[in-house]
């Protein structure tokens, strides 16, 4: 991905403007492929996500970003599209593409930013799916607090690496479970 490989250096220093606090880096794998999956509090989050990584993190992002000027900047950074008002099959056989020829994916299960004051919403089950389809693990994520402009705010937490079982709602559950327990932990 050209263009991710040119905008990423950009994106790091935007990020970097938020202080953020990485924990658990050596949770991430170095090579091969693996899913990142966590939760979603802000637009800043793929950038913060895809920092903690050298390398390309292929989102999952709504399929409306992906009209008009924006299409082939977002294309070229590597997003996958999907359609949220249906269960959108061909997002997940492109992200089982994607894992099948070593590339990182980063999805947010919860679907979209939460602004509900529940710590999280219900995951969706595209992570363990694919998870499941390609025996890839999944790196469980936690974005805490909120992005404050050249301040300490806003910390992410990276648990130790599951990978889906045959029944993808207990597998999709704990997943959610390891999230919520980051979220709640001290740091």
């Amino acid at each position: 991905m050209l263009l991710y490989k040119l905008v990423r250096p950009i994106l790091y220093i935007i990020i970097k403007l938020y202080k953020p606090k990485y924990i658990g880096l050596e949770n991430i794998p170095k090579d091969g492929a693996f899913i990142l999956a966590g939760n979603h509090t802000s637009y800043l989050d793929p950038l913060l996500v895809a920092s903690s990584t050298k390398r390309c993190v292929h989102f999952f992002a709504k399929d409306s970003l992906y009209k008009g000027i924006k299409k082939p900047i977002f294309k070229g950074l590597g997003i996958i599209p999907v359609n949220r008002a249906i269960k959108d099959k061909n997002s997940l056989i492109n992200g089982i593409k994607y894992l099948k020829n070593n590339h990182v994916i980063g999805i947010f299960p919860e679907g979209t930013i939460n602004k509900t004051n529940n710590l999280i919403m219900s995951f969706k089950y595209g992570a363990v799916k694919m998870s499941y389809e390609t025996n890839t693990k999944i790196i469980p994520f936690a974005i805490k607090n909120k992005y404050k402009f050249l301040r300490k705010s806003v910390t992410i937490l990276f648990d130790t690496p599951i990978i889906a079982k045959d029944n993808l709602e207990k597998s999709n559950m704990y997943l959610e479970k390891k999230v919520k327990n980051l979220l709640i932990k001290d740091v």
